[in-house]
């Protein structure tokens, strides 16, 4: 994977067994079957290695070629690499063979160029691929497919074979055949490539390294190996995540996820910057400058832009998800958080050390951001930001929860809006609090923006409390009669740590969210067990969500629960042990008590920004980082007798210097730091 090009296959390296398979780019798989033959027999594969998240191999024997005996004496090491727009896979056969070998090498490909939405849907590949406008041409060396804005060139590269060919023997495929001489005790390399364009693309791939200093990656060991070892795979599979839009080619961010999101979301790029802060400002920094190019201007009803938005998605056309009565514009922004959570990442980059003369340049988009708080956000003067969709065809719910039917009762029948998110009103408080300090600090006045966050404050005590006889606790939101919707959710995590909730009332918060109704033992439930509407593969209604359950323990830690935060934190890293340190987008919401290992929820994105970047805030609130003022000093009030152990972290970063080394011992306290 390297947005917004990658490859599905199963584990042998074979693409086609399963519906998710295939070569994508851009917002099309271009092939939907990859299959290789040596001598007219599958190879039989026993290893494979994920070296980074753009390079896997794997590792077969070659039966047919072999001699007698058991020993295997013939092997063919599969190596592909995914880059912007490229596929590369060369193909080593290796012989320990007194006698030379005469074989054929085949792969079958299977053009498809569907588009990404129909295949999440299941409902593409009907038919044959040529019948939905596929042109197939030859250009010098190599085959050409194009179909729509989309340009695919097949080619053999190599030069190891007695003879090579590219066919096309049917409607629906291509053939790479090579015929080969492979030499006793010797070896034979071949290789093969695709190369696409597309030329409607809004965003494309960028090879920018953004975590660590000068691109070298952060180094992370600790005496609890799985945290070490996720967040080593999370920053990798942060970097195969970068893009940037076409019109702004210097402004890196991170696509919300493979394999259906390779483009541009305000809310998911905010906080996945915002979890990569330990390691640099410079992705929150791009972050905030790709958004604010795009931040709404005027009112216009269909795409729900309104002046000072921040955006929710950006495509090449028009988005018709199939099942749903939704259509949404190529510039959507039908989000109620984003404006409010990108006036919380600039206003905490410029803690972590973005310079002054960034921030200062983003100071209209910061004012405009908190204008339209005031203005549009509350939409019926009530004191609460809260939404509706007013077309038809949009987002019926859009805080991060946006399907169709996240916002339920406890008795499990759906809010009916406009809908008040108990979130969105901390976001809220926590930018007006935060974009009060930056306009202050650059000479302007402030105060108007402390004195509608403490109003807020005193709304939401008196609106949002429901009473339980286990103890009082958030409702979800407010409906549009405003009363509380009264389930227990995930959301009330996002209220820790933003200064909207006294501590007198937080202990109430931390002790929900360790709760087994909540706390499932692989991460934090979205909806409470004991709500009529749970199911632990209910999208929002009890499933995981990594980057949710990391929220809230940074929440816990900045409070002072930190017995609360390394439960989740445990959880967490079971999870992550579970899912070999790649973290799905979301898992089931099944018990540690009820399962061995966490359940995969079907087509997650995996890997996904907030979920990978999400290692990174479990590691920082594990650590107990947080920097006490712009330009000032790094707190580090580590909870690692809970966690981790000893701990050992190379390339954090404040105020633009890095921390050569950062030791944590395994009662918690810090032994190194330079």
């Amino acid at each position: 994977m390297s947005a917004p090009t990658q490859l599905w296959s199963s584990s042998d390296g074979e693409v086609g067994s399963k519906p998710i398979h295939g070569f994508y780019h851009s917002e099309s798989r271009v092939f939907s079957s990859i299959s290789l033959t040596v001598g007219g027999e599958v190879p039989e594969p026993i290893a494979q290695h994920l070296r980074r998240a753009g390079a896997a191999s794997f590792v077969s024997l070659l039966r047919r070629l072999d001699g007698p005996g058991a020993d295997p004496r013939v092997r063919l090491d599969r190596a592909r690499v995914i880059g912007d727009g490229t596929l590369r896979e060369t193909l080593t056969l290796t012989s320990a063979r007194a006698a030379e070998i005469q074989t054929v090498i085949r792969i079958d490909l299977v053009p498809d160029f569907s588009e990404i939405q129909l295949v999440k849907a299941g409902i593409s590949g009907e038919g044959s691929k040529y019948s939905i406008g596929v042109n197939v041409s030859r250009g010098g060396d190599a085959v050409v497919l194009t179909s729509g804005s989309i340009t695919a060139r097949v080619r053999i590269l190599s030069e190891g074979a007695d003879d090579a060919s590219i066919t096309v023997p049917g409607d629906d495929s291509l053939t790479l055949q090579w015929s080969i001489r492979l030499p006793a005790h010797g070896s034979v390399a071949l290789s093969w490539s695709v190369d696409v364009v597309d030329e409607a693309a809004v965003v494309e791939g960028t090879g920018e390294v953004t975590a660590g200093s000068e691109g070298v990656l952060p180094v992370i060991r600790s005496g609890d190996s799985r945290l070490a070892n996720w967040v080593t795979r999370a920053l990798d599979d942060v970097d195969g995540l970068r893009m940037v839009t076409k019109a702004l080619p210097d402004e890196p961010f991170l696509a919300a996820g493979a394999p259906w999101f390779f483009t541009l979301f305000g809310r998911d790029s905010i906080w996945a910057a915002r979890f990569m802060l330990p390691f640099g400002t410079e992705l929150a920094a791009s972050t905030l400058r790709v958004l604010a190019a795009l931040q709404g201007t005027t009112e216009v009803a269909d795409t729900a832009e309104q002046p000072g938005k921040i955006m929710h998605e950006l495509r090449p056309g028009v988005l018709n998800i199939p099942g749903e009565d939704v259509s949404l514009p190529p510039l959507y922004f039908g989000t109620v958080d984003a404006t409010p959570l990108w006036i919380v990442l600039l206003h905490d980059a410029w803690k972590w050390g973005l310079a002054d003369a960034e921030v200062e340049a983003l100071l209209p988009n910061l004012v405009a951001a908190l204008e339209w708080m005031r203005d549009y956000g509350d939409s019926d003067g009530d004191g609460f930001l809260e939404y509706v969709d007013t077309t038809g065809h949009g987002l019926a719910n859009q805080g991060w929860k946006d399907s169709g039917d996240s916002i339920q009762w406890r008795d499990g029948s759906l809010a009916e809006g406009p809908i008040a998110l108990c979130e969105v009103q901390a976001y809220a408080y926590e930018a007006a609090v935060g974009g009060a300090a930056l306009l202050s600090h650059f000479g302007h006045d402030g105060t108007p923006w402390l004195d509608w966050a403490e109003a807020l404050k005193t709304r939401f005590d008196a609106a949002f409390w429901v009473d339980d006889p286990d103890g009082a606790y958030p409702a979800v939101a407010l409906d549009v009669n405003k009363q509380r919707v009264d389930t227990v959710t995930s959301n009330i995590g996002h209220l820790l740590g933003t200064g909207l909730i006294p501590d007198a009332r937080a202990g109430l918060i931390a002790r929900r969210l360790v709760s087994p109704d909540l706390s499932s033992g692989f991460g934090l439930r979205t909806m409470s067990a004991d709500s009529a509407g749970f199911w632990p593969l209910s999208y929002h209604g009890g499933s995981v969500w990594t980057h949710d359950t990391a929220i809230a323990i940074s929440g816990l830690v900045r409070q002072g629960f930190t017995a609360e935060a390394a439960v989740l934190i445990e959880g967490l890293l079971a999870a992550a042990e579970g899912f070999d340190y790649r973290m799905p987008e979301l898992h089931s919401g099944d018990s540690v008590a009820d399962v061995g290992s966490p359940v995969a929820y079907p087509a997650a994105c995996r890997p996904q920004a907030w979920s990978a970047a999400a290692a990174v805030s479990v590691l920082a609130s594990a650590l107990g980082l947080e920097p006490d003022a712009q330009g000032g000093s790094l707190a580090v009030r580590p909870i690692i007798p809970a966690v981790a152990g000893a701990l050992h972290v190379e390339g954090l970063r404040f105020a633009g210097s890095s921390f050569g080394n950062l030791d944590v011992n395994a009662d918690g306290v810090v032994v190194g730091r330079t």
